[in-house]
């Protein structure tokens, strides 16, 4: 009997010291063992520290701005008016300049940048290469319109809502260049694409 009094309490004794030394770690790592919410809420920041929305805004806004300078280069060569010519040059200083400020703020983040526009740019280009004269400069400019209202929405959208400094520092200074480009697109584009109602969408190129 004395035997098996002594076992109870041995494995008693062992049981509430297991407990105790789990309720240590939990203490110093200053989680609770059955709470992992702060696990969960980390689920939506990338490695980089950075919000997953944050690195996709990164990431299509890069691929937009080559895909300005690549079509700007390509309006520079093929239009026929010296409107377009010109507001194609534009593009691609401008947006040269706004990607070289992203590409900084993106090695800070450790964020990869893509290095091509997007498929659908690259179908754009391609369809625009096929034209030539007005017909040119009239698909480009449409495009144009387009393409930077979805930009200045986005925009927009990024600067109100981005938690992260530099992010939200490079959308509030890149926003009246977007606006600047709109306005003057709209101003080059046909007639029917300056009377179109506004429709930002939801991304960017």
């Amino acid at each position: 009997m004395k035997r098996i009094l002594s076992s109870l309490v041995a494995v008693t004794f062992a049981g509430v010291m297991t407990l105790a030394a789990s309720a240590q770690t939990g203490a110093q790592s200053g989680q609770d063992p059955q709470d992992s919410s702060h696990t969960m809420s980390n689920s939506k920041t990338s490695a980089a520290g950075t919000t997953m929305a944050d690195d996709t805004f990164m990431k299509k806004a890069a691929a937009g701005g080559l895909a300005e300078v690549e079509l700007g280069q390509l309006a520079t060569q093929k239009a026929s008016s010296d409107q377009v010519k010109q507001f194609g040059q534009r593009m691609v200083d401008d947006h040269s300049k706004a990607n070289d400020r992203l590409k900084q703020i993106a090695d800070q983040e450790h964020v990869k940048l893509p290095t091509q526009p997007s498929a659908k740019a690259k179908a754009i280009k391609a369809q625009l290469e096929k034209l030539s004269g007005s017909q040119f400069d009239q698909a480009y400019m449409k495009d144009m319109v387009k393409d930077h209202r979805r930009d200045v929405a986005e925009f927009e959208k990024v600067s109100k809502n981005t938690q992260d400094p530099a992010v939200k520092n490079f959308a509030e200074q890149t926003l009246p260049t977007l606006r600047e480009h709109l306005s003057q697109a709209q101003q080059i584009a046909p007639p029917a694409e300056k009377t179109q109602a506004s429709n930002p969408g939801n991304s960017m190129r």
